[in-house]
């Protein structure tokens, strides 16, 4: 059964939707309550009956719903509606145990066999993969694109084109995507339109207010924010939701009930860890394009990014993760990294704590040389998430790492 809406609470405000839970609560306990149980009592047959029809009930079968998955797809669609058309009442949302569990669902669950999808050059690596080996094997063709040339995407589009995916900032790149104008684009072709706002957060950027169908979150990332959970959402209209339902359902990839904790826990001080981010990212954004030893630094923050105008007209904040490019070769570069030692040299980013990788480390296991040219990955190219440490201490850190290049 769905529980009424947050009582008492009527607004669009980013912090208040971000500190109250949008859905009653089951007791009287402050923090939710952790619901362990795989399965739920029904009362009576018709009950039984009506459990196991509904579409994400909180009270059947976890890997059908948990009142904590219907807690946290409440607010998060909450966060990523509040502008949108017809807002959170129009919206709806499903929870996944990963990122990729939430992109394979939207995928999977709008595709078949004949139909066309118009992608990035440039996406996450796994996204990446779903584009270049798993739909094809499914028989659905995949045009790829340079995510800033709006014509390129207008000239991949066929009769066949049934989806657009979009991320913006991507990783690692941090290049940007102009989600009304694709937006517009695939509606006028009847396509659906697919964000990944991970790099974002819907404290910075809404794509569904700017047209977007469907929104995909790795809620591993910005969304926890502590590097302890891994989690996915999405988010789109009612019809949509219920059309991905059915796949979800067989694709299981269960979000369990402590990690929608911790998701929900990591929710409540989203705004305030957002904006620490969006300042000391660009902060220290400003030193590194002014230093000797770096090269070029990418940051849609910056002036000095090619699409500065475009994200400063579509994002509100830009995000705690840059590309650097270090004044020197892969072995000067690996140096850096070794160097650092606030940012912790490890995968994913939006936590509470630095992290760093170098790029072409990184992706250079799964992609050749000409991949990563396409990419746009170079040799010398570092991707950094900056944590909520001091500014002044993350500076001092990059500067004596870069005295080792």
């Amino acid at each position: 059964m769905t529980r009424p809406a947050r009582s008492g609470l009527d607004t669009d405000q980013v912090d208040t939707l971000c500190t109250h839970l949008p859905l009653q609560r089951e007791d009287s306990a402050v923090a939710p309550s952790i619901p362990w149980s795989a399965t739920f009592v029904a009362e009576d047959a018709q009950d039984f009956a009506r459990m196991a029809s509904q579409p994400r009930h909180p009270r059947y079968y976890t890997r059908y719903g948990n009142p904590l998955h219907e807690q946290l797809a409440a607010q998060v669609t909450s966060l990523e509606a509040r502008d949108a058309p017809g807002g959170t009442a129009a919206h709806a949302g499903l929870v996944s145990a990963s990122g990729m569990g939430a992109i394979s669902t939207v995928l999977l669950g709008l595709l078949r066999a004949g139909d066309h999808v118009v992608a990035q050059t440039n996406h996450y690596m796994a996204t990446a993969k779903c584009f270049s080996e798993l739909l094809p094997r499914l028989g659905v063709r995949c045009t790829l694109v340079d995510q800033t040339d709006l014509s390129a995407f207008e000239a991949a589009m066929t009769p066949e084109t049934r989806l657009v995916m979009l991320e913006t900032p991507v990783n690692p790149t941090c290049a940007v995507t102009d989600l009304r104008a694709v937006a517009a684009l695939a509606h006028s072709r009847g396509a659906v339109s697919v964000c990944d706002n991970t790099f974002a957060s819907p404290i910075n950027q809404q794509p569904l207010a700017l047209g977007v169908d469907v929104v995909v979150h790795s809620a591993t990332k910005y969304l926890s924010g502590h590097h302890d959970a891994m989690a996915g959402v999405v988010v789109a209209s009612q019809g949509l939701i219920e059309r991905l339902w059915p796949t979800q359902i067989c694709l299981g990839a269960v979000l369990s009930p402590m990690d929608s904790f911790l998701v929900l826990r990591g929710l409540r001080t989203l705004a305030l860890r957002v904006r620490q981010h969006n300042r000391i990212a660009l902060e220290l954004a400003s030193f590194l394009e002014q230093h000797p030893k770096v090269e070029r630094v990418l940051y849609p923050g910056l002036p000095s990014h090619p699409q500065h105008a475009l994200a400063a007209s579509q994002m509100s904040g830009f995000g705690g993760v840059m590309n650097l490019m270090i004044a020197g070769d892969y072995a000067a570069t690996q140096r850096f990294v070794q160097a650092l030692r606030l940012p912790a040299q490890a995968v994913s980013l939006g936590g509470v704590e630095s992290l760093v990788v170098h790029a072409a480390a990184m992706w250079g296991g799964t992609l050749n040389d000409a991949e990563l040219a396409v990419a746009g990955i170079a040799p010398n190219s570092v991707r950094l998430s900056v944590g909520v440490e001091a500014a002044e201490d993350l500076r001092a850190d990059l500067e004596q790492a870069l005295r080792s290049v």
